[in-house]
């Protein structure tokens, strides 16, 4: 574990460079707004791209993994909003503490770390992690907060969840990559170099993104946050692993990669989206702070669990 742990410091250091920049005002909210688009639309873009136009399809698609994913990711989901609802809670603030349970930080932080602790094998089941993070819980929240508000669903919801499926950067390469591959169309050199390059930005851009957006996160609704830290990094990996080893058996290096990717901490988009539709947006914030900085410890202890490859 000691290894791992030291493995991964790096990462969590570029983390902590980004809160001080933040934190002093070296990086203004609106320079990490600026560094985020710039990571998101353009750099990880360009790595996704790259990534899932020279992988085989097969090592992306796996529907047994998808499947026990989907399956383990759902059931802590419905713990998270159970929980909500014996306190209380209206459905779109159950729908957020259930994201912040279920959803974690795949895109800036599990691809490029996973892919250095668990070698370059890992790109297809984080990329398959991702996929399912934002194609089925991200509509799911929308839909759970635009009904639970006007007690019905209208086609504009469905239309705002394509729009915005299709509009999404992530989704976009991720599907153009694929296609790529499928047709077996070698990447040309320029265009692989242009890509290797751009992409290399995403690593220390998201890393240093993820900090300095933390700068500006509350650490209100402690007791709140700290159960939604507890279930997304101890309860989500749990329930993946008791799906991948027992119910849906898979291959241990994809079983493990995916359960590790159930081990992060939650993504800063469920804050984004909270803070949009004005629900519990300081609950969200809450839990992503924690649940980051916990994940410090708890990733190590998650992949040296579940044993590495």
């Amino acid at each position: 574990m000691v290894d791992i742990f030291l493995r991964t410091l790096p990462f969590f250091a570029i983390i902590g460079l980004g809160y001080w920049a933040g934190r002093t005002r070296f990086f203004t909210a609106e320079a990490t707004a600026y560094l985020t688009k710039f990571v998101f639309y353009f750099a990880l873009s360009a790595m996704l791209f790259r990534f899932a136009s020279t992988l085989p399809f097969a090592e992306i698609f796996n529907g047994r993994l998808m499947l026990g994913y989907l399956i383990g990711t759902a059931a802590v989901y419905a713990l998270a909003s159970f929980v909500a609802w014996i306190r209380g809670l209206d459905i779109p603030t159950a729908a957020v503490e259930a994201q912040c349970a279920a959803i974690g930080n795949v895109g800036f932080l599990g691809l490029p770390m996973l892919a250095l602790l668990l070698t370059e094998a890992a790109i297809g089941p984080v990329m398959l992690v991702l996929t399912v993070d934002l194609v089925v819980f991200s509509s799911l929240i929308v839909i759970l907060i635009n009904g639970g508000r006007d007690g019905k669903l209208t086609p504009a919801t469905f239309r705002l969840i394509g729009l915005g499926l299709l509009k999404n950067p992530m989704i976009v390469s991720i599907s153009a990559g694929l296609l790529w591959s499928a047709l077996q169309v070698p990447v040309p050199g320029p265009l692989n170099n242009f890509l290797t390059i751009l992409g290399g930005a995403a690593t220390p851009g998201a890393l240093f993104a993820i900090g300095a957006s933390l700068a500006g996160k509350s650490a209100e609704r402690v007791q709140v946050a700290a159960w939604l830290s507890f279930c997304k990094l101890a309860i989500h990996p749990i329930c993946v692993a008791v799906v991948l080893i027992w119910l849906i058996p898979i291959d241990p290096f994809p079983a493990t990669v995916v359960i590790a990717a159930a081990a992060l901490p939650v993504a800063g988009n469920v804050y984004m989206l909270a803070a949009h539709y004005g629900v519990a947006p300081h609950r969200a914030s809450a839990a992503i702070l924690l649940s980051t900085i916990a994940s410090i410890l708890t990733i190590p202890l998650v992949i040296a669990w579940v044993g590495t490859p």
